[in-house]
């Protein structure tokens, strides 16, 4: 097998045209970043923003829902201001835009408390609990005129890049099947299990897999959607089966587990050839197209991470900040289109395999 190294040198070329259009802002100082949430991947989010350049990316202020929270945060990574509430947070002035990185159930209120109070949003996927909050969500953004989008981390690492510019390209020929796999052994993780958490393995895991396929197929909403699958006592799901199909006879699989350790790799055939995602296809760092690897390391972190490649967070402000220059609301790549088939198709998965929020009664 062969094997090649690249270098990141960003988003398609298109996506960064718009000179004569950046906001005053920009002209002055940093993309300023407030973090709400003092959690295991806020952490992470901001050693990614590290890696970055400092003339582009600052963080000026954390918020958590208890101050000692957020003040050890703040002296972990030399942030100048932590708030005891979210409240302040969306208060601050010299926050231009908001990592919202609370749990999913307060996805909800928390965006509607920044959009409201006209700050940029990056929200951690899930962006909601169901289509109605996700609907909910997005109206408040576009009323307040705001940027918002679904922080869905996997679609703007290079290997992301690379596969859609050789799908673009017509590289494999028509693609006619896309199939992943991401399963990890996480009973011992309690919001995993609990429903009033947003627990269930769908909304947690399982989506990395549904967000490729529609990648894959560029945000087409698929014919037919057939979900089994198996789900524990507290009512959220363990292990599921998805078979998609789409126009013209393409298919699309995928097997997502909370319970087991599956191959957690991604494969996408065509007429023409075909591209594998190696293990870690939720934050891939290397992709096999034709049996020729093609390698793109992510940064070393400056302060130990909670999770695989987590420096691969970059990538999402990086493109927060390239949406901000040309004045856009909503991101080409992750789009509020985007955004609304995702939970559609969630909803579909959990009403087939009997997973019931309380948000979902509401």
């Amino acid at each position: 097998m062969k094997k090649t190294e690249q270098v990141y040198q960003g988003e398609e070329k298109s996506h960064r045209s718009g000179k004569g259009m950046q906001p005053s802002w920009i002209a002055y100082h940093q993309l300023r970043w407030g973090i709400c949430s003092a959690g295991r991947i806020s952490h992470d989010f901001a050693v990614a923003l590290k890696t970055l350049p400092a003339e582009e990316h600052q963080v000026v202020a954390v918020a958590a829902r208890k101050l000692e929270d957020a003040e050890e945060f703040a002296r972990k990574h030399s942030i100048c201001r932590a708030y005891g509430s979210y409240e302040e947070l969306a208060r601050d002035p010299d926050v231009d835009v908001v990592y919202n990185g609370v749990i999913h159930p307060h996805h909800l209120k928390t965006c509607l408390l920044f959009t409201n109070a006209k700050k940029n949003v990056l929200c951690e996927k899930p962006l909601a609990m169901n289509t109605k909050e996700v609907k909910e969500i997005l109206d408040s953004a576009k009323r307040n005129n705001v940027f918002l989008m679904e922080a869905v981390w996997t679609r703007f690492f290079p290997v992301s890049v690379e596969i859609r510019r050789l799908l673009a390209q017509r590289e494999l020929g028509e693609v006619k099947m896309v199939r992943s796999e991401f399963g990890r052994p996480l009973m011992h993780v309690p919001r995993l299990l609990q429903k009033e958490l947003g627990g269930g393995a769908l909304l947690s895991i399982g989506m990395y897999c549904l967000q490729l396929v529609l990648m894959v197929y560029d945000g087409e909403k698929p014919e037919s959607v057939q979900a089994t699958g198996v789900c524990l006592e507290t009512g959220v799901d363990e292990t599921v089966v998805v078979t998609l199909k789409f126009s013209k006879n393409r298919l699309a699989t995928f097997t997502y587990s909370s319970r087991v350790a599956l191959p957690n790799d991604a494969i996408i055939v065509g007429t023409k050839g075909t591209i594998h995602i190696p293990e870690k296809m939720w934050c891939p760092t290397s992709l096999v197209v034709n049996g020729e690897e093609r390698r793109f390391p992510v940064p070393e972190p400056s302060l130990p991470l909670n999770f695989p490649n987590g420096t691969g967070l970059r990538y999402e402000a990086e493109e927060v900040r390239l949406c901000l220059l040309k004045g856009l609301k909503e991101s080409t790549i992750m789009s509020h289109a985007d955004s609304l088939l995702l939970a559609e198709l969630e909803d579909e998965i959990r009403r087939q395999v009997g997973v019931v929020y309380s948000q979902d009664c509401q």
